[in-house]
């Protein structure tokens, strides 16, 4: 019998990229929507896997745990990964409680609703670089103490912490994963790493003169999405649930990446067309974010496979027919 596992935010860049990787396994796949979700915009990730026969979506909200303990009753999953979240950094100054009950609450909502429906199943919680804030340490790792600066951090601390405690008084299998910067095709738009490759295409061919960015010198660690949903897995696949940081351990400018992506693409006075822009500053600012995944290396086998080179190359070929089919119907 094919094991089953229920995604959350299935229809994001990570629970697109799971739910494919998952399929290959030989997986059931169960996954939760909004019901605000069921566009076709809103669910363009998951397009080609909705007609799978090993492909299940139910409708389920991480603040109504009734829609939560049903979803679990109904696909009694062996493994969990908890994606569903306000992943937005800087939406969630402008929308702190939203973030804080989504990204937060919505978590413990899910650990409540699996200790009491289905106790023996292995759950991933997506933990996230943000929670470091300006960190103690450079690089982070597991023992880095948490220090979050921004509410989306504050949230993601929490749920981080909550899932430490369900492991501990309940004896719940909890992974939690603390991702650095992911990126790939899918992802959303007002992103920075889409947004400077957007830009860049759009003023290639000429639909646009300049591209206004926020802090061009903060600086993150970029993995590519494919790489990190396989961590996911693996963390499941461990006798015993542990946190681990999955990251490539090096970090670049939002300078670099526009060096990069405008070069690529033949534009090498990149910095004539990039524009500081107040509204995508944050009130606090993290100047260097940079993972150590030794611990994951070790223990789990897992080390990235694809490179920032090569995942920015997959995007502008992503975008640039984005923004042709867009260009044709104007």
């Amino acid at each position: 019998m094919a094991r089953r596992a229920l995604i959350t935010g299935i229809n994001g860049q990570d629970g697109s990229y799971l739910a494919e990787f998952l399929l290959e396994k030989g997986y059931e796949v169960w996954g939760t929507l909004k019901r605000n979700s069921v566009a076709e915009t809103q669910t363009s990730r998951i397009q080609h896997l909705r007609d799978r026969e090993a492909v299940r979506l139910e409708y389920a909200d991480m603040l109504d745990v009734p829609s939560l303990v049903r979803v679990l009753k109904l696909s009694r999953p062996d493994e969990i990964y908890n994606l569903a979240a306000q992943s937005h950094v800087r939406v969630s100054f402008d929308q702190p409680i939203y973030t804080a009950l989504s990204t937060g609450l919505g978590a413990l909502n899910l650990f409540e609703a699996v200790r009491l429906t289905c106790p023996e199943a292995r759950l991933y919680q997506a933990g996230s670089s943000e929670m470091f804030g300006e960190p103690a340490e450079t690089p982070q790792t597991e023992t880095t103490p948490l220090n979050p600066v921004s509410p989306y951090g504050c949230a993601k601390a929490f749920a981080h912490h909550q899932a430490r405690q369900y492991r501990s008084s309940y004896g719940l299998f909890i992974a939690n994963g603390i991702l650095f910067n992911h990126e790939s095709p899918r992802r959303g738009e007002s992103f920075v790493t889409a947004k400077v490759v957007i830009g860049a295409l759009e003023i290639k061919q000429g639909l646009r003169r300049t591209l206004p960015l926020g802090n061009l010198d903060a600086r993150r660690d970029w993995g590519h999405a494919r790489d990190y949903v396989r961590a996911m897995w693996l963390m499941l696949q461990q006798p015993t649930p542990e946190d681990f940081v999955i990251a490539t351990g090096r970090d670049r400018s939002v300078r670099d990446l526009a060096g990069l992506v405008f070069g690529r693409l033949g534009l090498a006075d990149w910095e004539r067309h990039v524009t500081t822009d107040p509204r995508y500053l944050r009130p606090v600012e993290i100047s260097v974010l940079r993972g150590d995944a030794t611990k994951a290396r070790k223990a789990l086998g897992w080390a990235p496979i694809i490179g920032f080179e090569e995942m920015i190359d997959e995007m502008i070929a992503h975008f640039e027919r984005v923004v042709a089919t867009r260009a044709a119907r104007t």
